[in-house]
């Protein structure tokens, strides 16, 4: 078997954001994890501007008022999942880790924990199974 080859082409912020292949390094993720995070709580902080808190009412009372006063937060949230697996997918893939271990994501509250420890372990240095050098894509051989 022949070594992966760098991939041609631009690698940038939908590169980062929308693509499972390749690998990524702690910075870049923690930055793309932090630009998701900010850009999903803004419509919830400016919805929790509006909400009257009434006692006795549950949390999940709450959450279905926000989806049913922001129609386009069902996509928002596929939008944000998407991105969350496919900086995981690369991060595990630069520690030399197979992407299907991303499916802990979707585990309740475990995935919290997993998606900020990826973010402090370190990758593994040169090249891997995954690509040749960490922040890049790769073009697999024929």
């Amino acid at each position: 078997m022949t070594a992966p080859v760098p991939h041609p082409g631009p690698f940038g912020p939908l590169w980062l954001l929308l693509s499972p292949i390749g690998r990524v390094s702690r910075e870049p993720y923690w930055l793309a994890l932090a630009l998701t995070w900010v850009l999903f709580m803004i419509p919830v902080a400016i919805w929790a501007r509006t909400v009257e808190v009434v006692e006795g009412r549950d949390m999940a009372s709450y959450l279905g008022d926000f989806i049913n006063a922001n129609p386009l937060m069902p996509f928002m949230l596929i939008a944000f999942q998407w991105v969350e697996l496919a900086l995981v997918i690369k991060r595990l893939q630069d520690r030399g880790l197979s992407g299907l271990l991303a499916i802990l994501v979707f585990m309740p509250y475990l995935n919290i924990l997993f998606v900020i420890g990826l973010g402090f372990v370190p990758g593994t240095p040169g090249p891997n199974a995954y690509g040749p050098w960490p922040n890049g894509r790769w073009a697999r051989p024929k």
